[in-house]
C-alpha cells in the first residue's frame, strides 16, 4: 500500500510538480491550495506525511504545523516545512517540524528528505 502524503502550498506550479514528482515516487498524494481546504480533510486522509508551505493566502504554516502536533491522531505524522522565507532558522525555533526546505528546491533533494523523513516513522 503507498504512503499517503498530504501537500499544503498555495503555489499551483510547485504544488503541480511536487504531486507529480512524488506520484512517480509511488506516494499516493493529496495536494490543497488553502488552509481551509487542507484542515477540511487533513485526518480524512489519514497521511503519512505532511509537507506545508509556510506563508499561504488564508493562514500560516507554522500554525498549522503547531495544530498537527497538539492532536491526538496528527502529533506523531512527520512534518516538513517549506519556504521561501529568508529567516527560516529562526522560524524552526517556532515549529517542531520535523525538517525544513528552503526554496527554492532541487525537488529530488525534496524527494530524498521525504523519504528519509518517512524511514524514520
Amino acid at each position: 500500500m503507498p504512503k499517503k502524503i498530504c501537500i499544503l502550498e498555495d503555489d499551483a506550479d510547485i504544488r503541480e510538480v511536487i504531486t507529480l514528482v512524488l506520484e512517480g515516487e509511488d506516494y499516493e498524494v493529496y495536494a490543497f491550495s488553502d488552509v481551509s481546504s487542507f484542515m477540511a480533510r487533513k485526518i480524512v486522509n489519514e497521511p503519512d506525511l505532511y509537507l506545508l508551505d509556510i506563508r499561504l493566502p488564508d493562514g500560516n504554516g507554522l500554525e498549522v504545523c503547531k495544530f498537527l502536533r497538539s492532536g491526538e491522531k496528527t502529533g506523531h505524522i512527520p512534518i516538513i516545512m517549506m519556504s521561501a522565507h529568508e529567516r527560516i532558522d529562526q522560524m524552526k525555533l517556532q515549529c517542531t517540524a520535523d525538517d525544513f526546505i528552503a526554496k527554492p528546491f532541487d525537488i529530488y533533494q525534496l524527494v530524498g528528505r521525504v523519504n528519509q523523513a518517512l524511514l524514520a516513522s
